[in-house]
Protein backbone atom coordinates (compact mmCIF):
# COMPACT_ATOMS: atom_id res chain seq x y z
CA UNK A 1 0.00 0.00 0.00
CA UNK A 2 1.49 3.38 -0.90
CA UNK A 3 2.06 6.06 1.49
CA UNK A 4 0.12 9.01 1.50
CA UNK A 5 1.87 12.29 0.95
CA UNK A 6 1.47 15.52 3.10
CA UNK A 7 0.43 18.79 2.00
CA UNK A 8 3.11 21.39 1.74
CA UNK A 9 2.27 24.11 4.95
CA UNK A 10 0.75 26.80 3.00
CA UNK A 11 -1.80 24.94 1.89
CA UNK A 12 -3.04 23.32 4.88
CA UNK A 13 -6.69 24.55 6.72
CA UNK A 14 -5.56 26.44 9.70
CA UNK A 15 -3.25 29.02 7.56
CA UNK A 16 -5.74 29.36 4.72
CA UNK A 17 -7.79 30.13 7.25
CA UNK A 18 -5.52 32.82 9.35
CA UNK A 19 -4.74 33.94 6.23
CA UNK A 20 -8.41 35.09 5.39
CA UNK A 21 -8.79 36.90 8.53
CA UNK A 22 -6.22 38.67 8.50
CA UNK A 23 -6.72 40.14 4.87
CA UNK A 24 -10.26 40.67 6.20
CA UNK A 25 -9.49 42.99 8.90
CA UNK A 26 -6.78 44.92 6.51
CA UNK A 27 -9.62 45.45 4.17
CA UNK A 28 -12.31 46.94 6.93
CA UNK A 29 -9.41 49.00 8.16
CA UNK A 30 -8.66 50.64 4.96
CA UNK A 31 -12.19 51.04 3.88
CA UNK A 32 -12.77 52.86 7.22
CA UNK A 33 -10.13 55.56 6.33
CA UNK A 34 -11.20 56.20 3.31
CA UNK A 35 -14.69 57.31 4.58
CA UNK A 36 -12.96 59.36 6.61
CA UNK A 37 -10.72 61.11 4.40
CA UNK A 38 -13.83 61.56 1.75
CA UNK A 39 -15.76 63.06 5.19
CA UNK A 40 -12.96 65.68 6.14
CA UNK A 41 -10.50 65.77 3.34
CA UNK A 42 -8.69 69.17 1.62
CA UNK A 43 -11.13 69.88 -0.94
CA UNK A 44 -14.37 70.91 1.52
CA UNK A 45 -14.14 74.52 2.27
CA UNK A 46 -13.21 76.12 5.64
CA UNK A 47 -15.96 78.09 7.47
CA UNK A 48 -15.24 81.86 6.78
CA UNK A 49 -14.51 84.14 9.57
CA UNK A 50 -17.24 86.42 10.65
CA UNK A 51 -16.45 90.20 10.07
CA UNK A 52 -15.46 91.94 13.64
CA UNK A 53 -17.30 94.92 14.84
CA UNK A 54 -15.55 98.20 14.60
CA UNK A 55 -15.63 99.21 18.33
CA UNK A 56 -13.42 102.16 20.71
CA UNK A 57 -10.49 99.42 20.13
CA UNK A 58 -9.62 99.72 16.76
CA UNK A 59 -9.65 103.68 16.65
CA UNK A 60 -6.62 104.94 15.52
CA UNK A 61 -5.20 108.51 16.72
CA UNK A 62 -6.45 111.07 13.62
CA UNK A 63 -3.61 113.40 11.92
CA UNK A 64 -3.94 116.80 12.07
CA UNK A 65 -3.38 118.90 9.19
CA UNK A 66 -4.84 120.96 6.18
CA UNK A 67 -8.84 120.32 5.98
CA UNK A 68 -8.43 117.69 9.57
CA UNK A 69 -11.76 118.30 11.52
CA UNK A 70 -11.03 119.45 15.03
CA UNK A 71 -10.97 117.27 18.21
CA UNK A 72 -14.41 117.10 19.25
CA UNK A 73 -15.06 119.48 22.40
CA UNK A 74 -15.90 118.20 26.13
CA UNK A 75 -19.03 117.44 26.32
CA UNK A 76 -19.63 116.89 22.53
CA UNK A 77 -21.18 113.68 22.03
CA UNK A 78 -18.34 110.64 20.38
CA UNK A 79 -19.21 110.34 16.79
CA UNK A 80 -20.65 106.78 15.76
CA UNK A 81 -18.13 104.86 13.23
CA UNK A 82 -19.56 103.39 10.14
CA UNK A 83 -19.61 99.79 10.09
CA UNK A 84 -17.04 98.51 7.18
CA UNK A 85 -19.39 96.39 4.92
CA UNK A 86 -18.21 92.85 5.07
CA UNK A 87 -16.66 91.62 1.80
CA UNK A 88 -17.95 89.08 -0.70
CA UNK A 89 -17.22 85.87 -0.57
CA UNK A 90 -17.43 84.66 -4.07
CA UNK A 91 -14.93 86.72 -6.04
CA UNK A 92 -14.83 86.75 -9.68
CA UNK A 93 -11.88 88.47 -10.81
CA UNK A 94 -9.32 90.99 -9.04
CA UNK A 95 -10.25 94.79 -9.27
CA UNK A 96 -7.70 96.89 -11.11
CA UNK A 97 -5.67 98.86 -8.72
CA UNK A 98 -5.79 102.67 -9.48
CA UNK A 99 -1.97 103.69 -10.66
CA UNK A 100 -0.66 106.13 -8.22
CA UNK A 101 -0.02 109.93 -9.89
CA UNK A 102 3.54 110.62 -10.52
CA UNK A 103 4.63 113.77 -8.94
CA UNK A 104 4.57 116.66 -11.08
CA UNK A 105 8.42 117.48 -11.96
CA UNK A 106 9.57 120.64 -10.83
CA UNK A 107 10.14 123.50 -13.39
CA UNK A 108 13.51 124.02 -14.79
CA UNK A 109 14.97 127.20 -13.51
CA UNK A 110 16.13 129.78 -16.16
CA UNK A 111 19.18 131.99 -16.46
CA UNK A 112 19.61 135.36 -15.64
CA UNK A 113 17.45 137.70 -17.54
CA UNK A 114 16.35 141.21 -16.89
CA UNK A 115 12.19 141.49 -15.82
CA UNK A 116 10.23 143.79 -17.72
CA UNK A 117 6.57 143.75 -17.27
CA UNK A 118 4.12 141.42 -14.71
CA UNK A 119 1.13 140.10 -15.22
CA UNK A 120 -1.68 139.07 -12.62
CA UNK A 121 -5.11 137.70 -14.56
CA UNK A 122 -7.26 137.43 -11.60
CA UNK A 123 -7.03 140.58 -10.65
CA UNK A 124 -6.19 142.31 -14.01
CA UNK A 125 -2.62 143.53 -13.16
CA UNK A 126 -0.74 143.71 -16.64
CA UNK A 127 2.27 146.64 -16.26
CA UNK A 128 5.56 147.58 -16.93
CA UNK A 129 8.53 146.62 -14.28
CA UNK A 130 11.26 148.83 -13.71
CA UNK A 131 14.88 148.15 -12.31
CA UNK A 132 14.95 149.33 -8.26
CA UNK A 133 17.91 148.87 -5.82
CA UNK A 134 18.36 149.48 -2.03
CA UNK A 135 18.68 153.63 -1.35
CA UNK A 136 21.60 155.08 1.40
CA UNK A 137 19.61 153.52 4.30
CA UNK A 138 19.56 149.86 2.72
CA UNK A 139 15.67 150.42 2.48
CA UNK A 140 13.94 148.97 -0.76
CA UNK A 141 12.99 151.78 -3.30
CA UNK A 142 9.58 152.13 -5.00
CA UNK A 143 8.60 153.43 -8.09
CA UNK A 144 8.43 157.23 -8.60
CA UNK A 145 4.44 158.29 -7.15
CA UNK A 146 3.60 160.16 -10.38
CA UNK A 147 3.98 156.58 -12.08
CA UNK A 148 0.91 154.90 -10.46
CA UNK A 149 0.72 152.46 -13.53
CA UNK A 150 4.30 150.89 -12.74
CA UNK A 151 5.54 148.06 -10.56
CA UNK A 152 9.43 147.66 -9.33
CA UNK A 153 11.63 144.73 -9.64
CA UNK A 154 14.79 144.55 -7.31
CA UNK A 155 18.25 144.02 -9.75
CA UNK A 156 20.43 142.63 -7.06
CA UNK A 157 17.99 139.84 -6.36
CA UNK A 158 17.16 136.85 -8.78
CA UNK A 159 15.62 137.81 -12.13
CA UNK A 160 12.73 135.70 -12.85
CA UNK A 161 12.83 132.07 -12.61
CA UNK A 162 16.25 132.18 -10.87
CA UNK A 163 16.61 130.21 -7.55
CA UNK A 164 16.15 132.01 -5.05
CA UNK A 165 13.68 134.48 -3.08
CA UNK A 166 12.98 137.41 -6.18
CA UNK A 167 11.02 140.85 -5.23
CA UNK A 168 8.58 142.89 -7.09
CA UNK A 169 7.06 146.22 -5.16
CA UNK A 170 4.11 148.47 -6.48
CA UNK A 171 2.00 151.19 -5.08
CA UNK A 172 -1.36 150.69 -3.73
CA UNK A 173 -2.87 154.40 -4.21
CA UNK A 174 -1.74 157.26 -4.75
CA UNK A 175 -3.55 161.27 -4.50
CA UNK A 176 -5.34 160.33 -8.03
CA UNK A 177 -6.68 156.86 -7.41
CA UNK A 178 -5.91 153.03 -7.19
CA UNK A 179 -2.16 152.33 -8.57
CA UNK A 180 -0.82 149.10 -9.94
CA UNK A 181 -1.20 146.80 -6.70
CA UNK A 182 -4.56 148.59 -5.43
CA UNK A 183 -5.91 144.97 -5.62
CA UNK A 184 -3.36 142.52 -4.30
CA UNK A 185 -4.96 141.44 -1.18
CA UNK A 186 -8.08 140.33 -3.05
CA UNK A 187 -5.88 137.17 -5.04
CA UNK A 188 -6.28 134.19 -3.88
CA UNK A 189 -3.87 130.89 -3.49
CA UNK A 190 -3.26 129.13 -6.22
CA UNK A 191 -3.75 132.12 -8.99
CA UNK A 192 -1.73 133.08 -11.49
CA UNK A 193 1.53 135.42 -11.79
CA UNK A 194 3.34 135.96 -15.02
CA UNK A 195 6.31 138.19 -15.03
CA UNK A 196 8.05 137.69 -18.50
CA UNK A 197 11.67 138.38 -19.49
CA UNK A 198 14.09 140.80 -21.60
CA UNK A 199 14.74 137.33 -23.42
CA UNK A 200 11.42 136.36 -24.45
CA UNK A 201 10.87 133.90 -21.48
CA UNK A 202 8.46 133.85 -19.38
CA UNK A 203 8.27 132.53 -15.68
CA UNK A 204 4.70 131.54 -14.14
CA UNK A 205 4.34 131.54 -10.30
CA UNK A 206 1.47 130.17 -8.51
CA UNK A 207 0.35 132.20 -5.42
CA UNK A 208 0.74 130.09 -1.94
CA UNK A 209 -0.13 132.89 0.59
CA UNK A 210 -1.24 136.45 0.75
CA UNK A 211 0.08 137.96 4.32
CA UNK A 212 -0.77 141.53 6.43
CA UNK A 213 2.24 142.68 8.33
CA UNK A 214 1.76 145.67 10.64
CA UNK A 215 5.43 147.34 9.90
CA UNK A 216 6.91 147.14 13.39
CA UNK A 217 6.17 144.02 13.27
CA UNK A 218 7.38 142.91 9.29
CA UNK A 219 8.78 139.29 9.39
CA UNK A 220 12.27 140.00 7.42
CA UNK A 221 13.97 136.87 7.08
CA UNK A 222 10.29 135.20 6.00
CA UNK A 223 10.00 137.82 3.42
CA UNK A 224 13.72 138.83 2.38
CA UNK A 225 15.27 135.29 3.34
CA UNK A 226 16.98 133.50 0.63
CA UNK A 227 15.26 130.19 -0.99
CA UNK A 228 16.74 127.27 -2.93
CA UNK A 229 13.74 127.02 -5.17
CA UNK A 230 12.56 129.93 -7.32
CA UNK A 231 10.01 132.09 -5.47
CA UNK A 232 8.68 135.32 -5.34
CA UNK A 233 7.19 138.34 -3.14
CA UNK A 234 4.73 140.87 -4.09
CA UNK A 235 4.55 143.85 -1.67
CA UNK A 236 2.61 146.88 -1.24
CA UNK A 237 1.37 149.22 1.41
CA UNK A 238 -1.66 147.60 3.60
CA UNK A 239 -3.04 148.45 7.56
CA UNK A 240 -4.56 151.56 8.50
CA UNK A 241 -3.72 155.03 6.83
CA UNK A 242 -2.62 158.32 8.36
CA UNK A 243 -2.02 161.60 6.58
CA UNK A 244 1.20 161.77 8.24
CA UNK A 245 2.81 158.82 8.93
CA UNK A 246 1.13 156.73 5.26
CA UNK A 247 0.18 153.38 5.75
CA UNK A 248 0.69 151.60 9.34
CA UNK A 249 1.92 147.97 7.11
CA UNK A 250 2.68 145.43 4.12
CA UNK A 251 0.24 143.35 2.13
CA UNK A 252 2.75 140.14 0.90
CA UNK A 253 2.31 137.92 -1.53
CA UNK A 254 4.19 134.51 -1.50
CA UNK A 255 4.48 132.33 -4.73
CA UNK A 256 6.77 129.88 -5.72
CA UNK A 257 7.56 128.81 -9.57
CA UNK A 258 5.79 126.26 -11.21
CA UNK A 259 5.97 126.27 -15.15
CA UNK A 260 8.36 128.47 -17.50
CA UNK A 261 7.42 129.40 -21.22
CA UNK A 262 9.86 129.93 -23.94
CA UNK A 263 9.93 133.23 -26.86
CA UNK A 264 6.32 133.05 -28.61
CA UNK A 265 3.84 130.02 -26.04
CA UNK A 266 1.03 131.84 -24.58
CA UNK A 267 -0.50 130.55 -21.79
Amino acid sequence: MARRRRRPWYRRRPYRLARTAVLTAVLVMGADKVVHREGHGAGTAAPAPEPRAVGAGDARPGVTGPGASPDPSPGSPTPTPTPTPAPSPVRTSAAPRPKAASPRPAPRTLPRSRATRIVIPYIGVDAALMDLGLDSERRLGTPPEDKPELAGWYTDGPSPGEPGTAIAVGHLDTNTGPAVFGGLGELKRGKRIEVRRADGRTAVYTVDAIKAYEKDKFPNRLVYGSRDRPELRLITCGGTYDRRTGYSGNVVVFAHLTATREPGRKG
